[in-house]
């Protein structure tokens, strides 16, 4: 009995997996799941292959080693091996991350990341971040004293990136992955709790969860009405922009006329629409003062990843990286 309900959930797992992606995927378009060789994008791209292949989906998967940990070659080895196993197309980039990042090593190696994913030239890039990431965010974020953005938790679609797992627990995952017999790299880094993601997610959640067992679909269903509150604030920011493109350069003049609130808004909100993580709030806040302050002859400047804002001729200018 019991092992037939296991069989259950995992055929309710992929049911679930393929709705989210009909919404979005049509055929003839063309995937890639960014394969880490851990649990979680080891089970979406063992799910996702009958998928596509059931929809004329084009799929591919893409690994990125970023050279940190000891294991970063041996992980990459094991990916090429299993997408020969399952003859799907792969690929892997190496990319140099910054030691020295103002951000930390962690944001550098993720914008590193991201823009790899950017230039593919696919229709969709499938993460594979799943309901109890969801929780360690909101949780990680609130105790950072995030805004709303930061609430809102880790969004379900946003341009081209797509992630099937939001709603499906760890724990389902490992089920599915254990019935298929399918194997995985651990990473060593997760069990590190220096750091305060792993630091919430082996001792606070846990220990949050003998009271409240449904901690985490609480928190993810906590991070959607965020998410309804950030759409609210990315509409009016959008009003506020009026008839100017959200893109680089952008004129002073559309930020500095606003109160200090929108026209916080309104800068977050270009940063984000561009592709970037936004800085901290102090760092914002500080800008827009100067924004709204300097006079014509001052040029403030915004360093934040691997990015930098800077002002010349009444406009912002984004550079691609940040000068040193």
């Amino acid at each position: 009995m019991e092992n037939s309900r296991k069989f259950k959930s995992i055929d309710t797992l992929t049911r679930e997996i393929e709705d989210l992606l009909l919404r979005h995927v049509i055929p003839g378009q063309r995937v890639a799941i960014a394969y880490s060789g851990g649990l979680d994008s080891t089970v979406l791209l063992h799910c996702v292959k009958a998928i596509c292949a059931n929809h004329d989906v084009s799929l591919s998967s893409i690994h990125v080693n970023h050279d940190i940990s000891p294991n970063a070659d041996a992980w990459t080895a094991h990916c090429e091996q299993q997408a020969r196993l399952l003859a799907i197309e792969h690929m892997t980039v190496k990319v140099k991350v910054a030691r020295d990042s103002q951000e930390g090593l962690e944001a550098s190696a993720r914008e590193l990341r991201y823009a790899t994913f950017a230039r593919l030239p696919v229709d969709w890039v499938l993460l594979a971040h799943h309901l109890d990431d969801q929780a360690e965010t909101l949780m990680h974020n609130l105790l950072r004293g995030s805004g709303v953005l930061g609430m809102a938790g880790i969004p379900s679609v946003r341009s081209k990136y797509l992630r099937p797992l939001l709603k499906i627990s760890r724990a389902r995952l490992l089920d599915y992955a254990k019935q298929h017999s399918l194997t995985w790299c651990e990473d060593e880094s997760n069990q590190d709790q220096r750091h305060a993601r792993n630091y919430i997610r082996h001792t606070v959640l846990p220990l949050i969860a003998q009271r409240y067992p449904a901690v985490a679909a609480q928190l993810g269903a906590a991070s959607e009405h965020f998410a309804d509150a950030q759409r609210l604030l990315e509409d009016l920011a959008r009003v506020d922009a009026g008839q100017t493109p959200l893109s680089f350069p952008f004129p002073v003049s559309a930020i500095a006329t606003l109160t200090p609130i929108r026209a916080g808004n309104l800068l977050r909100h270009l940063i984000v629409s561009n592709s970037m993580q936004p800085p901290n709030q102090a760092r914002l806040v500080e800008f827009v003062r100067q924004l709204r302050e300097a006079g014509p002859d001052r040029h403030p400047q915004l360093d934040f990843g691997t990015h930098s804002l800077r002002v010349k001729n009444r406009q912002i200018l984004l550079s691609d990286s940040a000068p040193h």
